[in-house]
Formats: C-alpha cells, sequence, structure tokens
C-alpha cells in the first residue's frame, strides 16, 4: 500500500527534523532503496520532501509544512474511503476497530460534501476476494504473526505442509505478510533459507523473546516475486483442452472451471459441428483438469488431448471399481 507509506514518511518527517534513509527504511520496513524512490515520489507530487548527503545528511521536510487533508479532492476522498471499504482485510489482520478509528478521525476533518460523497461509495463498495466455490480461509494467526512481523520477534509455528506427513514445527524469523487472491502468506527464514507459509496451515503460533534477524535492505515485494516465482516453476505443467460440453450445464462447468486455469486464461467458446457447445481451455495444473472434467461425469467429454482422455479412462475405471 504505496499510498500509506508515503503518508506515514510525511508524518514522520513532521515529527522529526531529519531521519536518514536508514532510520526511515527500518520504521517502515523496507530497503532505503524503496525510501529514496518514495522520497521522488512526494517530491515529483509537491510535497517539500529533500535529502541531504553527508554525516549529518538525511531526509528532510520543509520546516512548517503540514499535511492538510481538507484539500483533498472529491477522487482522492473517494479513493481513501473506498481502501477503507476492504474492512475484511484489517478483520484479518486484527486492525479493524484501529481502521475505523482512523477513517473518522481523517472524515472529521474533511468538508461536509466530501464526506458525503466518500461515504456514499464506502458504503457502495462490497470487496469478496474469496474465489468461487472455495471455502474461506483460517487466518485465526495473523493478528499474532502481524504483531510478530512488526515488533520483530521471532516465532514457534506448528504447521501443517501440504507435502508432509503431518504438522512440522519451525522457529522461523517473520518478514512480512503477503495477501494474495484471498490467500495470506507469511514470508519468513527457517535457518536463513527464506520460504513462504500459507497462513492457513498454520496450527499453533508462538511469539518468542528474541529478535528476528532481517536481511539489511530486504525489498520485501521482490522477496516475494522470487519465491512465487519459483513455486511456479515447479509446479507439474499445465494443458491446453478442448471438450464439448452439454449445453445446459455449459456456464457451470465454465464458471467452476475459471480458478483453474493459467493465468490471464479465460474459457473460450470454438466452432463445434454437434449441438454441444465446444470449449477451449487452458489449466495450470494437468491433475487439476483431470480432477474437474471428471467431475461432471458425461456432461463434459474430453476432445483434445489424447493423452488426457487416456488419463481420465484410467481414473473413472479405478473409481468403477473402488465403488462397485
Amino acid at each position: 500500500m504505496r499510498a500509506d507509506r508515503l503518508l506515514q514518511i510525511i508524518l514522520l518527517l513532521q515529527q522529526h527534523p531529519r531521519l536518514s534513509a536508514r532510520e526511515l527504511a527500518e520504521r517502515l520496513e523496507v530497503s532505503r532503496r524503496t525510501v529514496m524512490r518514495d522520497m521522488e515520489a512526494l517530491s515529483a507530487a509537491g510535497v517539500p520532501v529533500y535529502t541531504e548527503r553527508g554525516r549529518n545528511g538525511g531526509c528532510v521536510l520543509l520546516p512548517g509544512y503540514r499535511a492538510d487533508v481538507s484539500g483533498l479532492t472529491p477522487r482522492e476522498a473517494q479513493a481513501l474511503f473506498a481502501w477503507s471499504g476492504r474492512a475484511s482485510l484489517s478483520e484479518e489482520l486484527g486492525l479493524r476497530d484501529a481502521l475505523q478509528s482512523a477513517m473518522g478521525k481523517l472524515s472529521s476533518t474533511l468538508p461536509l460534501q466530501l464526506q458525503d460523497d466518500a461515504e456514499a461509495l464506502s458504503g457502495a463498495i462490497v470487496v469478496d476476494r474469496r474465489r468461487w466455490f472455495a471455502e474461506a480461509e483460517d487466518t485465526g494467526a495473523l493478528p499474532v504473526l502481524r504483531q510478530a512481523v512488526v515488533t520483530r520477534r521471532r516465532v514457534r509455528v506448528r504447521y501443517a505442509s501440504a507435502t508432509a506427513g503431518r504438522p512440522v514445527r519451525r522457529t522461523v524469523d517473520p518478514w512480512g505478510l503477503v495477501e494474495q487472491a484471498g490467500r495470506w502468506y507469511l514470508i519468513a527464514a527457517h535457518r536463513g533459507v527464506s520460504r513462504m507459509y500459507r497462513v492457513s496451515r498454520i496450527e499453533q503460533v508462538d511469539v518468542l523473546d528474541q529478535p528476528s534477524e532481517r536481511p539489511e535492505g530486504l525489498d520485501l515485494q521482490e522477496e516475494w516475486q522470487r519465491l512465487r516465482s519459483g513455486l511456479e516453476r515447479s509446479l507439474p505443467a499445465g494443458v491446453d483442452v478442448v471438450v464439448r460440453v452439454r449445453p445446459e450445464r455449459a456456464e457451470l462447468v465454465r464458471r467452476i472451471a475459471t480458478p483453474m486455469l493459467a493465468k490471464g486464461e479465460q474459457a473460450r467458446d470454438v466452432p463445434a459441428d454437434d449441438e454441444w457447445p465446444h470449449v477451449a481451455m487452458r489449466f495450470r495444473v494437468r491433475e487439476a483438469a483431470c480432477g474437474v472434467l471428471l467431475g461432471f461425469g458425461g456432461d463434459v467429454e474430453v476432445l483434445e488431448p489424447a493423452d488426457l482422455r487416456g488419463r481420465l479412462l484410467e481414473l473413472a475405471s479405478a473409481a468403477v471399481a473402488t465403488y462397485s
């Protein structure tokens, strides 16, 4: 949330005559490079900030400058209130009351017309990050993890790994939290190696009275992209399929299959020589395609590729043998 971070920089520089880039980076939990980019963005936006080099240098805000929210434009006010409407996000983090209190203080300084317009938009926006037909994620450990990240304390977790046969216990250094499409992940180091841990699989978390170790200049956004790219490369290969679908089930097939498709892909109709629609889809993972398509029984027939048809026949035969 860069806008929130930029505002924090202004508030910190209002409180302190001068802060080094390192001090700002530590307070905001970003890299010094990120702080310098943010200072450039603030300066370009007309905020009187500047940097001084040398032993006593640092990041400085022109004395006497104060952020005046009463000067917000209608679009700016609406943007802030629309963001505050993500109540589920702040609630999962254990910050819903704090967000409501902060927005109340902010709204009290706005002109009445801006308050009315912003609150009208906030009441007309609902953010639902949960995917279709997916159960809500268990984020009970999230508030404790948030506090551990902020206070930089090491944690001991009991983690139900997707690959391990039983939960494992690990002591990790928490670096940050990532919310991705309704799922929360903890980025933490175990024995010096960074990993991602799905929060819904953390069965227990204990904050230890030990400071966590965090690399100097860590950029959490870059680290997340690195871990995510590594995971995506390790997944089994995807597959392109063409299916024929019973007409009355076509829309349901598209809706259920969509979360399993490759990034940016959508189910699309292709020319057909019969009354059943023919639909082309690219699944991220081959076995996911088998599970989804086989679940529709005779309402869906895979036309291509031939080897996937063979795999579905094997799975269907095994199911018949089990249940007959």
